[in-house]
This record gives structure tokens, C-alpha cells and sequence, in this order.
């Protein structure tokens, strides 16, 4: 019989009141760090879309997304603008890497979800536009 595996780091907590902004942002979203740069393959954070309000096109790279909407009700918007799936509470959405988005926010109060990325720390990618160049 082979020994058990070893875990290859601790248990870590991270606090929804610890969190701060970091990692790529986008305007009118607060994209905030939870677990990152501690393990290969994944990462997770917080993303808090203003009332009334949308990021700009982006997208995450190589990283797949998978968003879980905790609060409010919100929105990805892709395929240049065609196509949107709205989000409330407990769903779950995938953003494949490389796709072209926007989260977007109707509603009168924050949107917030948590996200969580098939890399070891967030990226951002933020674009002119549908099929746009890097932004600057």
C-alpha cells in the first residue's frame, strides 16, 4: 500500500471583510483578490459591479471563468453585444478563455459575484471594443 499524499500548503481563509482591490480591474467593476498566486491552476475573487453600470470589452486570456452570482442580479453580455445571460442569486456562468465580454448591471443595487479563474492569478485583458485592440 503507497503512503497517503501529503497536503503541499496549509488550509487558508480568506475574509470577505479582508478583501481589497487588486488584480486587473475594469471601470465600474471592483475585482478583489480572495485566493491567488497560492496554487497552480486556480484562483478566486470577489467582483462587485456598480448600480447601472458596465465594464468595459475584455477578456481573461488563456483563463476560463466560471462566475457564481451571490448577490443582485447581473449580466454577461458577448458575442459583440448579441448575446447576453442574465444572473441572480446561486447561478453560475462560464466565460471561456479568449471570449469577448461584459458584465453589465441593470439593477439599483451592487451585483456581486464570486469568480473563480483557471490560473494562478487573475487576468484582465481590456479591449477598445468588439474585436478591438489592448487598451492603454
Amino acid at each position: 500500500m503507497s503512503p497517503q499524499p501529503q497536503p503541499t500548503q496549509p488550509v487558508r481563509l480568506a475574509r470577505a471583510a479582508d478583501l481589497q482591490t487588486s488584480g486587473g480591474q475594469t471601470a465600474g467593476m471592483l475585482r478583489q483578490n480572495a485566493i491567488s498566486d497560492l496554487c497552480d491552476g486556480i484562483c478566486a475573487l470577489r467582483m462587485i459591479a456598480e448600480p447601472h453600470g458596465s465594464s468595459p470589452v475584455h477578456h481573461h486570456g488563456a483563463q476560463d471563468t466560471i462566475v457564481v452570482a451571490l448577490s443582485g442580479h447581473g449580466s454577461v453580455v458577448y458575442e459583440e453585444g448579441h448575446k447576453r445571460v442574465d444572473l441572480q442569486p446561486g447561478d453560475f456562468c462560464l466565460i471561456p478563455a479568449w471570449a469577448e465580454h461584459q458584465e453589465v448591471n441593470d439593477g439599483d443595487e451592487d451585483a456581486v459575484w464570486g469568480i473563480f479563474r483557471s490560473g494562478r492569478t487573475p487576468e484582465v485583458v481590456n479591449l477598445t471594443g468588439w474585436g478591438g485592440s489592448v487598451a492603454t
